[in-house]
């Protein structure tokens, strides 16, 4: 039965290996992307890609624009706050709304 150090040393050796297969696998897929691109004549708009660096996929459910301003759909006519519609409802459209008025009164 093997030791720990050497059962250690066999797992440092393995992970070697497999980020040098990784990288080789990785650098083939390249190549033939680029073959096939040159062959046929598409660039990264073809792909739908953006230009310049490559990045990794954005995760799921993160949307399309993160941190982009949304156009104000409900506002105060008298101290001029805005409220998007999104999110949770901003003191002073909930004490409108308690002291009876309607959410349409502050559409946009």
């Amino acid at each position: 039965m093997a030791s720990l150090t050497e059962l250690l040393a066999q797992r440092a050796e393995l992970e070697k290996q497999i980020e040098q297969t990784q990288r080789e696998e990785r650098e083939s897929a390249l190549n033939q992307i680029r073959q096939l691109m040159s062959q046929y004549g598409l660039t990264l708009a073809d792909l739908g890609g953006r230009s310049g660096a490559a990045k990794a996929p954005r995760a799921a459910g993160s949307g399309g624009r993160s941190g982009a301003k949304v156009a104000a759909k409900y506002r105060d006519a008298q101290t001029g706050d805005t409220w998007s519609g999104r999110g949770l409802q901003p003191r002073w459209l909930k004490a409108a709304l308690a002291a009876g008025k309607q959410l349409s009164d502050f559409a946009v």
